[in-house]
């Protein structure tokens, strides 16, 4: 069972470890490149601030964005802002998350998403971690997907696993890690692939992080993953 508050209280963690790694950049370095394409550091900032009100929205029974341009348009309109114009806005927008995320309400209501996407209410502070800790690995400044918390790595894992679970285009695998297990792709319908690698790799690889060459396949070649 979700319990969001303790998720809460990740989310905060992981918040604080990023803005303090951003703090000893400067403007020219937040203008570089990240490591997702076409993105600067600046991009992914100013993307981390939008999501925190996106969140907010979504809790409060709003959309969670006007519409796709119009997200869009607010991280390019934000990403070139200098260095303390971007920490504040990360700063201040994530005290917002928190403030509405320890507001009395239902949490096991059903919310809305992004392109019709429903979740639980509870499920959301991790949705926000999730954010939070995988965007901190896109700035490039030297925290690695090995370098996050065992339990987030699990987590994710098992939520990107059943995100692609029932997928007509993902054959049926199962992932190890040498401990645990994780099914997903479509219902077999003959032999599966066995995915095996370290944690950080696997969820490199689902992530879109990766290339699984970290990765052994046995049973067929590394199933072709969609986008996220």
């Amino acid at each position: 069972m979700t319990d969001h508050a303790r998720d809460l209280v990740s989310v905060h963690g992981a918040t604080e470890r990023l803005l303090t790694a951003v703090a000893g950049l400067d403007n020219a370095s937040v203008a570089e490149p990240s490591l997702l394409p076409g993105w600067s550091r600046g991009h992914v900032l100013a993307h981390l601030a939008r999501n925190a009100d996106a969140l907010v929205n979504v809790l409060q029974g709003r959309p969670m964005y006007v519409d796709a341009t119009a997200r869009d348009a607010d991280i390019e309109r934000d990403a070139p802002r200098p260095l303390d114009v971007q920490l504040t806005d990360v700063r201040q927008s994530a005290a917002r998350f928190q403030e509405t995320g320890a507001a009395p309400a239902d949490w096991s209501r059903t919310v809305e998403l992004r392109n019709g996407v429903v979740d639980s209410a509870a499920r959301v502070p991790f949705r926000r971690w999730v954010e939070v800790e995988l965007h901190h690995v896109d700035l490039g400044i030297g925290y690695g997907l090995e370098d996050l918390p065992a339990e987030f790595t699990e987590r994710e894992i098992d939520f990107l696993a059943e995100r692609f679970a029932g997928r007509p285009d993902v054959p049926p695998t199962r992932l190890t890690d040498g401990t645990r297990v994780w099914q997903t792709g479509r219902k077999a319908d003959g032999p599966e692939a066995t995915v095996t690698g370290p944690g950080a790799d696997l969820l490199g690889w689902l992530a879109g992080r990766r290339d699984g060459s970290g990765l052994t396949v046995d049973g067929g070649p590394l199933p072709a993953l969609p986008p996220l």
